[in-house]
């Protein structure tokens, strides 16, 4: 049975390990959420754009959905463990186990795996890690499974004693662990052709991106995080940035890296650095980590995407400020030539 969750929080000492949280409503995707989204990320994937595309891919009548916009509303739909949440630590294996179409709905569990003190400091409320474990679905079918840490404070006065293991985000991928996410009924030879990416090559997007419309991506995915609206919630005055918009921007600008990517499968690993506020100048750079091509040239390609933030400088004179926000470990499917 769920518990429901308090009016006022939660806080880290009102939850426990074991126990599973009372969920959010269910959401079903359609065009319209998908074109707000796309308005506020603007991510370059075709088989999602082009719906005839979709259908000559997928075989499907209904549009693929965005992977992007997928994993944010099960991330918000989490928020219900978060709403009081200090900081986001890390994701781990999130993955999209099959292909998601508008017209579908989705609807995530949310239980308490572990958790772990925090070391109490004089200048600092008490707080505590709780790693989170997520089972969404699509139509009641299992389309994600996965974890994130968060950072929650403490409401009273004493720690709960909780020693348990958390654990890190993860190291780089073994890339075959990712390729039966290739979708095993798509028709491969009706995706587009990507060119050869070498080996550990960088390469940097020279499009720069601001983030905007922050509180509107917050409210598209029903995140219930209170500093993503309020900055006097925060100890920055002003309201942070949802980490999963730092990402969806990452994936937009691999996205105009490499165009012809169809669909991405996973989050491998996603870390969130620093602080990302509302008005940032973020730029990207790729890494390509790995590969692994089938007979019919359908591939899946895991990369190691790097996020700076570019600010002015504080006294309003020298050179910007840059500060690493973001590393995210993702897994694509595009087709290479057999």
């Amino acid at each position: 049975m769920s518990t429901p969750v308090p009016a006022d929080g939660p806080f880290y000492d009102d939850l426990a390990p074991g126990m599973e949280l009372e969920p959010q409503p269910a959401v079903t995707m359609d065009v319209g959420l998908a074109a707000w989204y796309q308005s506020i990320v603007g991510e370059v994937l075709p088989v999602c754009l082009d719906h005839r595309l979709s259908s000559a891919v997928t075989g499907a009548s209904a549009p693929l959905a965005s992977p992007g916009l997928v994993a944010n509303l099960s991330v918000g739909q989490s928020t219900v463990a978060t709403r009081r949440a200090i900081a986001n630590l890390f994701y781990r294996n999130m993955r999209i186990l099959r292909p998601v179409h508008l017209g579908e709905t989705l609807h995530t569990r949310i239980h308490i795996l572990a958790m772990a003190d925090a070391t109490p400091r004089p200048d600092r409320p008490n707080r505590g890690k709780v790693l989170l474990g997520m089972q969404t679905t699509a139509d009641d079918e299992l389309v994600m499974d996965y974890q994130r840490c968060a950072l929650l404070p403490v409401r009273g006065d004493t720690m709960p004693g909780h020693d348990g293991d958390t654990g890190s985000a993860p190291e780089d991928p073994d890339i075959a662990d990712y390729v039966d996410l290739i979708p095993s009924s798509w028709q491969a030879d009706a995706l587009p052709m990507s060119g050869p990416w070498g080996e550990a090559e960088i390469r940097s997007d020279v499009t720069r991106d601001v983030i905007d419309e922050a509180t509107g991506l917050v409210r598209l995915t029903h995140n219930r995080a209170i500093v993503h609206r309020d900055a006097q919630a925060t100890m920055y005055g002003q309201r942070l940035v949802y980490g999963g918009h730092v990402q969806a921007l990452a994936q937009a600008s691999l996205t105009r890296v490499e165009p012809r990517l169809a669909s991405f499968v996973a989050w491998h690993a996603c870390s969130h650095l620093a602080p990302a506020f509302e008005g940032d100048l973020l730029s990207f750079e790729h890494r390509l980590l790995a590969e692994h091509r089938n007979a019919d040239g359908a591939t899946v390609r895991a990369y190691e995407t790097i996020g700076y933030a570019h600010r002015p400088a504080p006294d309003g004179e020298g050179d910007e400020e840059v500060t690493n926000v973001l590393r995210w470990v993702p897994v694509a499917i595009t087709r290479i030539e057999a």
